[in-house]
């Protein structure tokens, strides 16, 4: 019999990686961006130009490989996309000992 496990929502925390949170933020806005230019009908090489990075660079984030691309280069790219991008801070629930980052993404 195969054991089932429930996932916690991030996979990278699940896989035990020390970065898992930055991992997936970067994946959710590397999701988003895909998603403007498939919707836009883009080439990649079209983004890339758009976006000031060359189309191998935006290939690998594309595909999940965005460990070289800090967080603030993505946000300039959904900037350059026509997204306004917002960063709120608050305070975290009180049983909570360290706050969380978590990307919402408006209409």
């Amino acid at each position: 019999m195969v054991e089932i496990e429930r996932g916690s929502g991030n996979v990278y925390a699940d896989l035990g990686l020390p970065d898992a949170e930055e991992m997936q933020v970067k994946a959710q806005l590397a999701t988003k961006i895909g998603e403007i230019i498939k919707a836009r009908q883009w080439t990649q090489q079209q983004a890339a130009q758009v976006l000031g990075m060359t189309q191998p660079k935006l290939s690998n984030m594309l595909r999940g490989q965005f460990r070289g691309i800090s967080e603030t280069k993505m946000l300039e790219c959904l900037a350059k996309l026509g997204r306004d991008v917002r960063i709120v801070v608050g305070p975290s629930q009180p049983s909570e000992v360290e706050g969380h980052i978590e990307v919402v993404f408006a209409g």
